[in-house]
């Protein structure tokens, strides 16, 4: 592997670093921002923790549309393409992100069937999946990506070697879930018991007497008060600021409702992200809904397709000011405004008005409840698209991942 490609990815952290600093170095928010951008620069997501269904809902996806979305963990683009859209272009300033959405779309190409798909990134314990990276994969891979993947820790184990045990045990988000399972059993609650309810009720019962008194603990009331707590969830400073908002000002309050949309508004049948909260693995076929892209149904769909998306590691205003006006026609941001600056949302939001085709829809999610552009984009911008408020509120409660306060809808209106 060439040095130029370690470079790349030893470089990753400077770019996110670009989009979250907003203070002084040696200030408090300053040293607060720089640990999360170190944080942040490794891998964060081994997963996408943002509902897909509601989002090809939300967009009213379908052939012919052409995509710009932000990468993260990779499996709302493989989502997508089960409605057929004409291209999907995936952007992530995070090169771990960027490493991992590479490796997903050769192993669609790549893997003989939709069984070896599944084991790689559906099951836990499968101790051949390096095996069938190093057959299969890497010779497919770009040198970066491959580079990633292949390098070695401290124990001399590869990255590629955490697919033999539970690839979503690992990352930030891995760690602050397992972190959670600490918490729960310091205290005398083990939060896999959920998995045993068998309805809704059940469920309700399960968090309102086991889950719901930690919240009160005042050791993790001290805990959560401090930003750095949360940064296992990929929450910013700036982020936390906002979620804070939406309680009654305590975090722990926050976190509460957040975990109890999760644990008892879906069947856990139905919600794989409930899955990997309390049982920390994904449901085994006919057990429980999987992700789209693991669901054997959609599995040809997807292979058939996999040739319309395309990664870049960029950053997304950059990307979106070197394409051609009109000629975008869904935008998914996640939650990456809740980072921004308002002269970023107003660069971001020219470049997005600019690249719109007619109809054109944006999805995005917010820590708090509200949208946060009113106020901060401007009017001129804004008053091209109508937001569709109803809708968003009805996609919030229908998001299974039950972690943002805010989903919105904004749709480009006719010249």
């Amino acid at each position: 592997m060439s040095d130029v490609s370690g470079e790349l990815v030893y470089r990753r952290g400077k770019e996110v670093g670009k989009a979250v600093y907003q203070n002084r170095a040696l200030s408090k928010d300053g040293i607060s921002e720089r640990l999360f951008a170190f944080l942040f620069s490794g891998l964060v997501y081994p997963q996408i923790w943002e509902d897909p269904d509601v989002d090809m809902e939300a967009m009213q996806l379908g052939a012919g549309h052409r995509v710009v979305t932000i990468a993260s963990g990779g499996c709302n683009i493989l989502a997508y393409l089960t409605r057929t859209p004409a291209r999907i272009e995936a952007v992530d300033l995070n090169a771990a992100h960027v490493a991992l959405n590479r490796m997903k779309l050769e192993a669609v190409r790549h893997l003989p069937s939709q069984g070896d798909l599944f084991r790689f990134f559906g099951a836990a314990g499968t101790r051949h999946n390096s095996d069938a990276y190093d057959r299969f994969i890497a010779p497919h891979l770009d040198p970066v990506s491959r580079h990633y993947w292949e390098r070695r820790n401290w124990r001399g184990r590869r990255r590629i070697s955490v697919f033999d045990r539970n690839f979503y045990q690992t990352g930030l988000l891995g760690l602050f879930i397992a972190m959670g399972h600490r918490v729960g059993k310091l205290f005398g609650v083990d939060p896999a018991g959920i998995m045993k309810a068998e309805n809704i009720g059940e469920q309700r019962r399960f968090f309102n007497e086991e889950l719901a008194p930690v919240f009160d603990k005042k050791l993790l009331r001290w805990a959560t008060s401090r930003k750095a707590s949360l940064f296992g969830l990929g929450i910013p400073p700036a982020q936390y600021d906002s979620l804070i908002t939406s309680g009654d000002g305590s975090m722990a309050s926050v976190l509460k409702a957040r975990l109890e949309k999760l644990a008892c508004d879906f069947p856990l049948k139905n919600n794989y992200f409930a899955w990997q909260a309390f049982a920390r693995r994904y449901p085994q076929p006919g057990e429980a809904a999987l992700p789209a892209y693991l669901e054997q149904n959609n599995y040809k769909t997807i292979r058939d397709h996999i040739d319309r998306v395309a990664i870049h590691h960029a950053n997304l205003i950059k990307f979106l000011g070197a394409k051609d006006a009109g000629t975008v026609d869904r935008f998914v941001l996640l939650d990456a405004q809740d980072w921004m600056t308002d002269d970023l949302l107003n660069a971001l939001w020219t470049e997005i008005t600019r690249t719109a085709s007619a109809g054109a829809r944006v999805i995005f999610r917010t820590a708090a409840e509200p949208s946060l552009l009113p106020g901060r984009v401007s009017s001129s911008l804004l008053d091209q698209w109508t937001y569709e408020a109803d809708a968003s509120r009805e996609f919030a409660a229908k998001d299974r991942s039950a972690i943002y306060g805010g989903f919105h809808l904004y749709v480009k209106r006719a010249a």
